[in-house]
């Protein structure tokens, strides 16, 4: 029998998740519904001093997965700046800002985002560039850098957008102290951007740093209301391609998010 999964094999996403509470105190939510890991996508993160967002995650008993990298003007509509020729330097600064971060919280890995850009000779060279030079900063510290494909319908646009490319990407720039790229596996994305998640995830999984959640089309619970069968995603996951790490929940709760996580009792996972 497949070993099933628990609460605590999940990472509680707080730009998405617990949003009823100001950012501070998405932590001691997360850790009051049974989480014991969290991921932060939201760049309110770097409003607060490594320190303090250390403290919170020691003072509720939790562990910090992954968290993005500063990806510019994000008010502003820019999502990362890796591909975005001109921009080098402040990429750069924001790789080290990561470092400190992810030295204070402890946390193995981190999402570099590509940005709003056309796949291109030019944005192509840009981004590997970036890449490379985020993994000879954070390979030496034991830190992981993720790229993850985006669907254009969420953000249009959006540089990286596909799996081969993605792959493409890692290869194109190599292992860098010791450590190449990773994929970070968004089961909503690969939903949209092509379906057949699970040939994706099975010709995937072996570049795949994370994996991300969300029911589709609406991007709400992993429950039995959406198109993807996650009982069976589940169970691929584990029983056949042997993943042993978290699965982030990212996903926009439909009335809450306390009330929304019954799907975990419902499917059996816990």
């Amino acid at each position: 029998m497949a070993p099933s999964l628990r609460r605590t094999s999940f990472s509680a996403n707080l730009a998405m998740l617990f949003t009823e509470s100001r950012f501070v105190d998405r932590f001691r939510a997360a850790a009051a519904a049974g989480f014991r890991a969290v991921e932060i996508s939201t760049p309110e993160m770097y409003a607060h001093t490594p320190a303090e967002l250390a403290a919170e995650l020691d003072r509720h008993g939790l562990s910090c997965v992954l968290f993005n990298m500063p990806a510019g003007d994000w008010k502003g509509g820019e999502r990362g700046i890796g591909a975005l020729a001109g921009r080098e330097a402040e990429f750069d600064a924001g790789v080290r800002q990561a470092a400190a971060y992810a030295a204070a919280l402890r946390c193995p890995r981190v999402h570099c985002l590509s940005g709003l850009a056309e796949p291109a000779e030019r944005s192509d060279a840009v981004y590997r560039a970036s890449l490379g030079r985020a993994l000879d900063t954070l390979a030496p510290l034991g830190v992981d850098v993720l790229i993850e494909p985006i669907n254009l319908r969420s953000i249009p646009g959006y540089y990286l957008r596909g799996y081969e490319q993605a792959a493409d990407t890692i290869e194109a720039v190599g292992a860098r102290g010791g450590r190449t790229a990773k994929l970070l596996f968004d089961i909503f994305h690969a939903q949209r951007i092509s379906g057949d998640v699970s040939r994706l995830l099975r010709e995937y999984i072996g570049r795949t740093g994370h994996i991300q959640i969300a029911g589709a089309p609406d991007r709400h619970e992993p429950d039995e209301h959406n198109e993807l069968n996650f009982p069976h995603l589940f169970r691929l996951l584990r029983a056949e391609l042997g993943w042993d790490g978290h699965v982030g929940c990212e996903y926009n709760p439909r009335a809450g998010t306390a009330a929304g996580l019954g799907w975990l009792e419902r499917s059996g996972l816990e």
